[in-house]
């Protein structure tokens, strides 16, 4: 089981790093995390760096595709033609195709989700309606052998519902014991008060602000307004 995972400057961790943790305990599975160039690959916090061992000319298969997301460096990989024709490349050999929060934006710019139903981590989901896509307000939507989740840890039941297809419910449940993934968060954010979502948009645009500063190769700063 050959799975490629996706990682550029920008990238949010957890979004590669959680389907990795799930995805990397099935039986044979062999995880490569690609990038357009080897080598050092900064988060979108400034923390944290991951190694790229592999380049987009040393992978040019894999039976599962992961594309991260993140706060706004997505809108950088959207006009990179390289990496588009890379993932359009790779998903022509690919039993399924996942994303991670924007990363489905990333799907969607690749021509990848046309028609299709998708979801995106919610301050990003209006953006596949650009794509010609059926935005979905769900925590994880396949369609096809397209899996996408919403923003950031979804990317771990993403992961948990592709195994459930691939290995059924006791491997499945078995790799969810291994990594102990149980949540039972103190709050239900389904319905937050309108002071918490405008807390949580204040975070949002001062992560996207920050990201900028880290990679200014940015050229479009539209997706800054989208995000008021």
């Amino acid at each position: 089981m050959r799975i490629a995972i996706l990682v550029y400057n920008g990238i949010t961790m957890l979004d590669a790093i959680g389907p990795y943790e799930v995805l990397s305990n099935l039986e044979g599975a062999k995880v490569f995390f690609v990038a357009k160039k080897r080598g050092e690959i900064k988060a979108d916090t400034g923390f944290v760096s991951i190694k790229a061992k592999y380049s987009f000319k040393d992978i040019t298969d894999a039976d599962i595709l992961v594309v991260p997301g993140s706060s706004i460096s997505f809108v950088d990989v959207m006009k990179d033609e390289k990496t588009l024709d890379w993932i359009r490349k790779i998903d022509k050999t690919t039993q399924f195709t996942t994303s991670v929060c924007s990363g489905s934006v990333i799907l969607a710019k690749a021509g990848l989700l046309t028609d299709y139903k998708a979801t995106s981590h919610w301050k990003t989901l209006s953006l596949l309606e650009e794509f010609n896509v059926d935005a979905r307000s769900k925590r994880v939507v396949r369609d096809g052998k397209y899996f996408t989740s919403a923003g950031v840890s979804a990317g771990i039941d993403m992961a948990l519902e592709l195994c459930d297809e691939l290995v059924g419910e006791d491997e499945t449940q078995a790799i969810q014991l291994v990594i102990e993934y149980n949540p039972k968060p103190i709050y239900n954010i389904e319905n937050c008060d309108e002071d918490v979502i405008e807390l949580a948009e204040k975070k949002l645009k001062h992560n996207a602000k920050r990201e900028f500063g880290l990679f200014k190769s940015l050229k479009n700063r539209s997706i800054l307004g989208k995000m008021k």
